[in-house]
């Protein structure tokens, strides 16, 4: 039971701060993939569709200290890389509705002080067609089936989806800004995507059961290997040979784990 317990507390841990290493490998990945060539700007031409998971922006608060690049898609795997922006939606600077959702608590937290944000705040977005900002409007909190925040409007605006309050998912904090000049050209119409009231959030990545169950046996092996040498030869340097290949594998453990479990907090 006491070993039990330490292995829940090691995750919860995991989850409120190993998950950050995570993000910032993702983020770092992210950031050299999203290169803009000065010259290569043009707000005026229309971009392509992109594919779920590739850099789309980056995406910078000032008052809370944020500056994250923003990856295509709000699924499991897209929002523990970074803030994501929702399909169907226009990119940010372009007419419309654009529409980002991020953790609050988890996979480095981007939106962790967004209740912090005040009207008139500036908030400034760069894409592949220019630089723009957003100033805030409103503050709210919704419940998660009101999606209707994420609908089509005909001002030019910023939405910013998180859970509220932290480590809950029982509502939704939502930041609407309004775009400050002129918008960029908008992209060839994509297919929407549904967005689910409840259920966007209850599906974990059923491909991480296996990795979860081999990298959960590896660190088991090795536990169970430097608990029968410390009977066999000495008990702690037995067990200092075996505490960091144990730790390692056990991270691999809470990574597939964890994509097992809801998108969450």
């Amino acid at each position: 039971m006491i070993t039990l317990g330490t292995l829940i507390l090691l995750f919860v841990a995991y989850q409120l701060w190993g998950t950050n290493l995570a993000e910032a490998r993702a983020q770092d990945a992210l950031r050299k993939e999203f290169k803009i060539i000065p010259g290569e700007i043009d707000p005026s031409k229309a971009l392509p569709p992109s594919p779920e998971g590739e850099a789309v922006a980056v995406l910078k608060m000032p008052r809370i200290d944020i500056e994250k690049v923003v990856v295509e898609g709000v699924g499991v795997s897209e929002l523990k890389e970074g803030p994501g922006h929702y399909p169907g939606t226009p990119l940010p600077g372009q007419p419309g509705n654009s529409a980002i959702a991020g953790h609050r608590t988890t996979y480095g937290a981007p939106f962790n002080q967004m209740d912090k944000m005040q009207v008139g705040d500036p908030i400034m977005v760069t894409t592949k067609q220019g630089a723009f900002e957003y100033r805030v409007k409103e503050l709210k909190v919704v419940s998660p089936r009101q999606v209707e925040v994420l609908d089509e409007t005909p001002d030019n605006r910023l939405t910013i989806t998180t859970c509220h309050p932290r480590y809950s998912l029982s509502q939704r904090l939502v930041l609407v800004a309004d775009l400050k000049g002129e918008a960029a050209a908008p992209t060839p119409e994509s297919k929407r995507v549904e967005v689910k009231p409840a259920e966007e959030d209850l599906s974990g990545d059923p491909s991480a059961r296996g990795p979860a169950i081999l990298w959960g046996l590896a660190a088991g092996a090795v536990w169970l290997a430097a608990y029968l040498l410390g009977r066999r030869w000495r008990k702690w340097p037995s067990y200092a040979i075996g505490v960091m290949p144990f730790f390692v594998l056990l991270f691999l453990f809470f990574e597939n784990f964890a994509r097992l479990l809801p998108a969450n907090y």
